[in-house]
This record gives structure tokens, sequence and C-alpha cells, in this order.
């Protein structure tokens, strides 16, 4: 069988690798998407029912194309999301294959590029682009055993109520997915146990302004990076039932009892950190330095925006919190559940090349690698804080294709004529 070859493969054809696809073409770069499932895979399988977008549509989209029938203001659902990167491709003719996973990736010896091989054959690359994106691996920690008498879940596994075992539920994590599932479970009759973690907490909205405007016009998307020791703090804000700012003493009025984080279990007793007072009010303090910087900006500029003074209302701590409890034994309790809401990691063990650190993390500059020829796309701030949103993607690969055009142009110089 003859061997397949295209001057750039890109790896991987959701919002990252779409991109990438869109600024090779305006580059003229002739390339390859491979997709092991189908564009967008992640979002319709390995996300909950009711998922929606925490931006608006005005904001989290490609410049290139709206979120046709939907309100600008609104937070699309799931599906809706994929179509419209199924949509995107279309219009840009991407030269995709879905269905092709790829199960290694080496540099050729003696000569120039890369030999992929994948489950619909071998094809040789000039560069490589992994656009595999931030969400590849769920993880759990370590703390429950898995012989332990209660299911163990992840986020990325969960779908709806109906789909847990009678009896309440343990969520760990208090980002935007373990909050919006809680939530979820607590109105569906689930008693639901959340175990907070450090986290931030921006407005939903503020003075009229969803706080993605915010962070724009304070110059907060294009942070770098992130403040020293924060690098993996959650951040707590949901676009569901039209979108609203997350409040945990809200959340426990309506019945979820809020916890710690969680340190250990020893087969019948799971114990918390006495951090929740703590990382609830570190929350709040988070949420009104956004509400200082939005108000100094308005005073700044003069805008005619209202004052929203109920936004910076602190309710009364709930009893969770005045008593908070270190220990849960799950058989007590009627805890059947574990719900891991704890986030994610990067999978490249299919590309073996010496790009990466020794806790297997690419070593790159704006997703330049350090491996010549080997690009990265679509990783939580890979050039800004806006990096892993959708149209952070888009500026990303713009940059990483604009290199890749810049050394095909080096490649093609022939020298002077003699």
């Amino acid at each position: 069988m003859a061997v397949e070859r295209t001057d750039t493969l890109v790896i991987g054809g959701g919002q990252a690798g779409v991109a990438m696809s869109e600024h090779l073409g305006k580059q003229g770069v002739p390339h390859l998407v491979l997709e092991r499932g189908r564009i967008a895979e992640r979002w319709r399988s390995e996300r909950w029912d009711s998922l929606v977008m925490n931006g608006p549509a005005w904001h989290d989209r490609f410049p290139g194309m709206s979120f046709d029938g939907e309100d600008p203001d609104s937070f699309p659902g799931k599906e809706r999301v994929a179509d419209y990167f199924v949509d995107y491709a279309r219009m840009i003719e991407m030269p995709i294959r879905e269905g092709v996973e790829v199960m290694r990736v080496t540099r050729n010896e003696g000569r120039a590029g890369f030999t992929a091989e994948t489950s619909d054959g071998v094809i040789e690359a000039l560069r490589v682009v992994a656009a595999t994106g931030p969400f590849q691996q769920p993880v759990i920690p370590p703390i429950v055993a898995e012989g332990a008498d209660v299911v163990q879940m992840h986020s990325a596994q969960y779908k709806n109520p109906g789909q847990l075992a009678d009896g309440a539920v343990l969520v760990v994590g208090a980002g935007s997915s373990g909050v919006q599932i809680a939530d979820e479970l607590n109105k569906a009759g689930r008693k639901v146990y959340l175990s907070v973690g450090p986290h931030d907490r921006p407005p939903r909205s503020y003075r009229g302004r969803d706080f993605v405007w915010w962070l724009g016009v304070l110059n907060m998307w294009d942070a770098a990076a992130p403040p020293a020791g924060a690098e993996h703090v959650t951040i707590a804000v949901s676009g569901a039932e039209g979108g609203h700012t997350v409040d945990f003493r809200k959340l426990a009025e309506q019945g979820i009892i809020l916890v710690g984080r969680t340190e250990g279990f020893d087969g019948v007793v799971m114990r918390f950190a006495g951090d929740l007072v703590d990382n609830v009010n570190n929350g709040d303090a988070n949420l009104m330095s956004v509400l200082d910087a939005a108000d100094a900006y308005v005073a700044r500029n003069r805008l005619d925006l209202p004052e929203e003074p109920e936004a910076r209302k602190v309710g009364p701590d709930p009893d969770c919190m005045v008593n908070p409890q270190r220990t849960l034994d799950l058989k007590e309790a009627g805890v059947t559940t574990i719900l891991w809401a704890t986030g994610f990691k990067t999978d490249y063990s299919w590309l073996k090349v010496d790009a990466f650190d020794e806790n297997a993390k690419p070593i790159h500059q704006r997703g330049v690698s350090s491996a010549p020829d080997v690009y990265f796309v679509g990783l939580p701030w890979l050039s800004r804080r806006g990096s892993s949103f959708i149209w952070g993607v888009w500026h990303d690969a713009k940059f990483i294709a604009d290199q890749i055009a810049i050394q095909r142009g080096y490649a093609a110089y022939k020298g002077p004529e003699d």
C-alpha cells in the first residue's frame, strides 16, 4: 500500500483542529486533519446532557461564523455547539477524516518529517500539530479504592440524574462542572454533598454586561500567565438556566451540604480539610475584586451603566459553614455515588518526540514546540488566559499557522542563481 503524504498533519478535530485547519488553508498549507471520533466528539459524548456553554453566543465563537438562530446573549447547549463546529468545518472545506485514530507518531530517521501510524494506514508529514486539547484523560484522585462499596464516576461519564443509583451523591470539585452537576442533582431530589476547594468566582454579569465582556475591556483575557499560586485554581461560573453567578451560600440554602476539600478515605469515612470557610470567602474576595475593577473602569470612562449594589451583598453563612463537617460516613449518609469533577490531564503518549518535560507536559513557546516541526494548540494558557476558550483557540491557531508558513517560506528558498 502506498504511503500517503501531506505537509502538515493535524491530530484532533475539535475546536482546536477546526481553527488550525482554517488558518492553514488561508496560508495555502496542504494539510490533513485526523479525528478518532466525529468533529467536536467530546462535546457530544463526553459531557452531561444539560451542559451549555459558559460564555454567551456572541462571544464564544470563531470570528467567521455566528450561532445562527441563537440569541447572542444566550448560552447554547452542547449539541448546538458541536453542530456549530461541523458547520464551520463544512464552510472552510476542512480536509478531515473522522473515525481515524492515531496510535503513534515518530520522527523519520535520516530525512525530514514524521510517520504517523493510524487505524487507517500510514501517513507521512513534514509537520505535526497536536490539537487534542486539554480534556484527554479524566483525573480521579487516588483517594477511594476501586473496590470500595460506592460507585465512582468522573464528570466526563455523567449524563443526567437518572443515570445514578438511588441514594445521596458526593460531588468532589467546585469548578463550573461540579457546581452545575451538584445543582442539577439537588433539583432532581437527590441529597447532595459538595466538596469545595479553592476557586475563583467571577460574576456571571454585572452592570448589564457579561463577565466575558468585563474581562475583555479590563484586558484580563490577554494575561500571559496565571498569578503565582493560581495555576490550577478552578473557575466557578455557570451559563445554565440562562446564566447566573455561582453563590455557594445559596446552594446551601437550597439543600446542598457544603464540605471542605476532600482529603482521604479509610474505607468507611471520608475526611475533609478544614478549609471550607476560607475557600468560600476567598471566592467572594475574587468576586469583589472583579466588581471593583469594573466600577473603576465605568468611572474612568464615564460609562452610563446602571449601578448594581445587590451584586455585593453576601448572605449569612449557612449551618454547613458555621459548623463545617470534617467527616462523612458514606453508608450512614446514604451516599451511593461519588462524582469526581476533578478535571483532566493531557495524554501525548502517541507522540514519540522529545518535546515534553519530566511531567509529560509540552515544552513550547506559544504553541511552537521545543522539538522542530511540532506544534501544540488548544491548551490552557498556551499564549494567554483566553487560550482554551473557543475564540482564544482561533487566535492561537492563527499564530501557529503563521509560523508554519514562515518556515515553509524559508524552506522554499533556492538561493541566488549562479
